[in-house]
């Protein structure tokens, strides 16, 4: 399992060529960067070979939604990050997702993403699915009022599963990393949305 960025592929997907191309250039220097412009060609180069997947949402024929669902069929261990114009929305909830990137993104950014994803890839199961919880739950009440976050369904069994998922995990702290504990901790005490201006 692929521990370290210096060892990791990136699969960049994103049908604005030239975005693809620059998002390549800033991880081609820290690890193997690949491009695909489509949905298709995207899971044509999906292998076991690539560690992190960087996927556009809104994308012509295959969208963002069908590829991350392709993943999923496949049983792919690919941490997935959504990069995209598209505002998150409740159904990212059950999305098989790692983190939502909302653009414009700069390099230091979508570097320290892949490098979160990449360490992340040595957790088990468990704190994997943890991580994930909380990328959603910060995406949300960044992008959310506190009065849609209420009202939403979804948001309200995100909140269980990750309660849940924290009590299992309470004999595991030791294994966190650093760069996961500033994540976990982005959430306000109160568990109020959070500064819309950070990170």
């Amino acid at each position: 399992m692929t521990t370290t960025l210096s060892d990791a592929t990136v699969l960049i997907v994103d049908d604005e060529q030239s975005l693809a191309d620059l998002y390549a250039y800033w991880i081609d220097e820290f690890a193997e960067a690949r491009t695909a412009y489509d949905g298709t060609e995207a899971l044509e180069q999906l292998d076991d070979d690539i560690d992190v997947m960087l996927l556009d949402r809104r994308m012509p024929g295959l969208s963002g939604d069908e590829v991350v669902d392709a993943v999923e069929d496949r049983g792919l261990d690919v941490r997935v990050v959504m990069v995209t114009a598209v505002d998150p929305g409740f159904d990212i909830v059950d999305m098989g997702i790692d983190d939502y990137l909302i653009k414009p993104v700069d390099q230091p950014e979508l570097v320290e993403t892949v490098e979160r994803m990449v360490v992340r890839s040595s957790y088990d199961d468990q704190l994997q699915e943890k991580f994930q919880l909380v990328e959603k739950k910060v995406t949300l009440e960044a992008a959310k009022t506190p009065h849609e976050l209420e009202e939403s369904d979804e948001y309200a069994e995100l909140t269980r599963r990750l309660d849940a998922v924290e009590r299992d995990l309470d004999s595991a702290v030791q294994e966190f990393d650093d760069t996961d504990f500033t994540v976990a901790f982005r959430e306000l005490p109160d568990g109020g949305p959070v500064d819309s201006t950070e990170g």
